[in-house]
C-alpha cells in the first residue's frame, strides 16, 4: 500500500525558509509525478508545485521564483524549498503522487492526483 508521508512544517516568521519533505514508501513513482498542494483556513485546495519523472516542473504563480520542488528517487522522497515566505504561505501543505504521466506532462489539479499524503502545517507570521 502506498503511503506518503510529509514532515518539516511548523512555525516561521515573513522572509524565512521551510524545507518540507514527503516519504513514499510502498511504492515508486518512477513513471509518474509528485506535487505538492495547500489548504489555507476557509480556502479551496490550490497547486503549489509539480514534479515528474523527467524532472520537469511546473509551479503556481503565487510561489515561482520562491518554492523549489525536488524529488530524490534514491531516497523515494520529494521536497518543497521554501524561500522568502509570506503569511499568506500559512497552510497545510500537502504531498500528493500521480502512477504515470505522458512524456512532458506536470499534473496540477486535484483530480489528477492518485495519492496523498496526510499534510503538515505551515505557519508564516508577518
Amino acid at each position: 500500500q502506498v503511503q506518503l508521508v510529509e514532515s518539516g512544517g511548523g512555525s516561521m516568521q515573513a522572509g524565512g525558509s521551510l524545507r518540507l519533505s514527503c516519504a513514499i514508501s510502498g511504492g515508486t513513482f518512477s513513471t509518474g509525478a509528485m506535487a505538492w498542494f495547500r489548504q489555507a483556513p476557509g480556502k479551496e485546495r490550490e497547486f503549489v508545485a509539480g514534479i515528474n519523472w523527467r524532472t520537469s516542473t511546473n509551479y503556481a504563480n503565487s510561489v515561482k521564483d520562491r518554492f523549489t520542488i525536488s524529488r530524490d528517487n534514491a531516497k523515494n522522497a520529494v521536497y518543497l524549498q521554501m524561500n522568502s515566505l509570506k503569511s499568506e504561505d500559512t497552510a497545510v501543505y500537502y504531498c500528493a503522487g500521480r502512477v504515470y504521466v505522458q512524456r512532458w506532462s506536470v499534473p496540477s489539479t486535484e483530480s489528477d492526483m492518485d495519492y496523498w499524503g496526510q499534510g503538515t502545517q505551515v505557519t508564516v507570521s508577518s
